[in-house]
């Protein structure tokens, strides 16, 4: 295959190889599998929609479909999905100047002036093709009134007509559009199966490039194979020779792999100085903070995935490093911290993006992750407070001690043992509360007795019982909060309740900040920390909604009773008002009842 084209002009690769048949594409086997079945039984669909992220080949598949639809050779005239053979409108059709493949972009081409041009085109037949062909790039750029135009044509259009759409945001394109097609998602490439495809297209230019550069490229390429093709392209061109490993991180702004592994093991480990001058170094040769961090992630992500699904280690592109140390993370960290360390980053590398200082930004980032490499989870710390002593695991990926006075345990230096405080053994076990001071001189404080410890699930009861909403709202009104009294009364449901542990349910219109004001206050009048969560179930009734319930039932069972009913027949127009039940053990009603507006006329004889 020639590198340049006819007037000498260079063509990119990802031109010069693009798929010219449905076996060339790669990664969207279940789309050519429906087509295939479809062409084979005769069920050929008059409108497609295709659908996928930039680059996985949607124009060139509406090309290879096209092409399908009007084959024609000396021994084959039908629509076929074998396009081995080039028939005699294949080339033009694939370079886009077929007269009767109608390629139009939607975004240049928005109105419903562009669409009744198509509309009052669709009646003739084909000049010299089987069927006359409508791709509509950027289908979704279209106007609601050229979608509207567009529906009767494409709910019942002629038989020589087919249409084909692609987008990137198949969100925007109207249901009533979508519903007249059979729609196909491409699927971004898979990263290993991208690098293959790269290695086979760098071999037939004769281009000498490793497989860790190909790795690199097709991560780059986010599954996009006209954006891998693209910047291996512009790496070839800027090694002007072998394009090797380091010619590709520093052409990316990316950092070793190896050396953001060492990183991640530093965070873990608590290793705050080691993690700084690893973050400096790699910044110095040129890696970007923010990628840098998007690279941690990436590899804290792979450590995650590999603790559940081990196969995962056998994607062609990762690197021995990630292959072997990433299993070995997986074994020995816990999900407990892989998770922190996960939103740690994520919300760190926006932070990073946003700041004025990026390098600074991500340095404090690393300082907050080593530190909570070994901190416990929030409902472990609350039983810590509560108890007083722990035997929480700290997340481990070695027992050994590195030179640098830190251990990948999750220790501290001896700076930082003031830390802990909370008083947890090797072996897990509790110990009595002590402070630790670090300056020398220091005269230690003497240790506590020790205290037993609740069982895991039980926290400590606290001084006012609280069992029902009742309780709370009784605490309120007790500490005359009237307000808050009524909040919890008309917005609250109650889903669980045990000793510092409230879960509930809230009301449309209740306040966003209302579970934490209920633990502050609960905080105070009780004198413990609960946890107030805000469940997923509904909950009970709120007590305002019981308490109407209940008045509804008395009055429902008042005017059942045959004296009450006499009286509201003996005076039409009369209602219950209120029904209230004697608390002094007596068994007696008392009922309010509005009577109507009557005058009393004496009677004649009564004068």
């Amino acid at each position: 295959m020639e590198t340049n084209t006819a007037g000498g002009a260079y063509r990119v690769l990802a031109r010069k190889y693009r798929p010219q048949n449905f076996g060339d594409l790669i990664g969207q086997e279940p789309m050519v599998r429906t087509l295939t079945n479809a062409f084979h039984t005769g069920r050929i669909a008059q409108a497609w929609m295709l659908t996928g992220v930039r680059g996985v080949g949607k124009t060139t598949t509406a090309r290879i479909l096209a092409r399908a639809l009007n084959y024609k050779t000396d021994a084959i005239d039908q629509p076929t999905i074998d396009l081995s053979t080039p028939g005699e409108h294949c080339q033009a059709i694939m370079e886009g100047r077929h007269v009767d493949v109608i390629e139009m972009d939607a975004a240049s081409h928005t109105g419903i002036d562009d669409i009744r041009e198509i509309i009052e085109q669709v009646r003739y037949r084909p000049v010299s093709a089987r069927y006359k062909v409508y791709i509509i790039d950027e289908v979704h750029m279209l106007s609601n009134q050229a979608f509207n135009g567009l529906l009767k044509t494409l709910e019942e259009p002629p038989p020589h007509v087919k249409f084909i759409f692609a987008t990137t945001e198949i969100r925007k394109v109207p249901i009533t559009v979508l519903s007249r097609c059979q729609r196909f998602d491409l699927r971004r490439i898979d990263s290993g199966l991208l690098a293959g495809h790269l290695k086979n297209i760098a071999g037939q230019e004769g281009i000498d490039i490793d497989d860790t550069s190909l790795a690199m490229i097709a991560r780059a390429g986010e599954g996009s194979a006209r954006d891998s093709l693209s910047i291996l392209d512009q790496a070839i061109a800027h090694a002007g020779g072998k394009v090797e490993a380091e010619t590709v991180r520093a052409m990316l702004g990316l950092a070793d792999r190896a050396r953001i592994i060492d990183l991640f093991e530093m965070l873990m480990r608590g290793n705050v100085a080691g993690a700084l001058k690893e973050f400096r170094a790699q910044y110095d040769v040129g890696a970007d903070p923010s990628v840098v961090l998007a690279d941690l992630a990436e590899f804290n992500h792979l450590v995650t995935r590999l603790r559940f699904m081990p196969d995962v280690a056998n994607d062609m592109s990762l690197s021995e490093d990630e292959r072997v140390r990433g299993r070995d993370f997986a074994e020995k960290l816990s999900i407990r911290a892989l998770s922190r360390t996960w939103q740690m980053l994520l919300k760190g590398i926006t932070e990073v993006e946003t700041a004025s200082r990026p390098v600074q930004a991500a340095e404090m980032l690393l300082i907050r992750l080593a530190h909570a490499a070994d901190l416990p989870t929030l409902d472990e710390a609350l039983k810590m407070l509560e108890s007083g002593v722990t035997s929480a695991p700290r997340p481990s990926v070695d027992t050994s001690r590195p030179a640098g006075g830190t251990s990948m345990s999750g220790g501290r230096p001896a700076d930082a043992v003031a830390s802990a405080a909370m008083g947890v053994n090797a072996g897990g076990g509790s110990t009595a509360i002590r402070l630790v001071q670090s300056e020398p001189h220091a005269q230690p404080v003497p240790e506590a007795r020790p205290q037993p410890e609740p069982a895991a699930d039980e926290a400590p009861a606290p001084a006012v019982p609280l069992n029902t909403l009742a309780d709370i709202v009784a605490l309120a009104e007790k500490h005359r909060d009237m307000q808050f009294k009524i909040m919890v009364k008309n917005c609250v449901r109650l889903v669980a309740i045990a000793p510092g542990r409230l879960e509930i349910g809230l009301t449309d219109d209740a306040p966003k900040t209302l579970p934490s004001d209920i633990a502050q206050k609960l905080l105070g009048w009780t004198g413990i920390r609960w946890m107030v969560s805000v469940s997923r179930e509904a909950g009970g009734q709120t007590m305002a909604e019981a308490e109407t319930a209940r008045r509804d039932m008395l009055v429902t069972d008042a005017r059942a009773d045959p004296d009450v009913a006499a009286i509201l027949a003996q005076f039409p127009g009369a209602r219950i008002t209120d029904v209230r039940i004697a608390t002094n053990g007596a068994e007696s009603v008392d009922l309010d009842v509005e009577l109507p507006d009557v005058s009393l006329t004496p009677d004649d004889d009564d004068d």
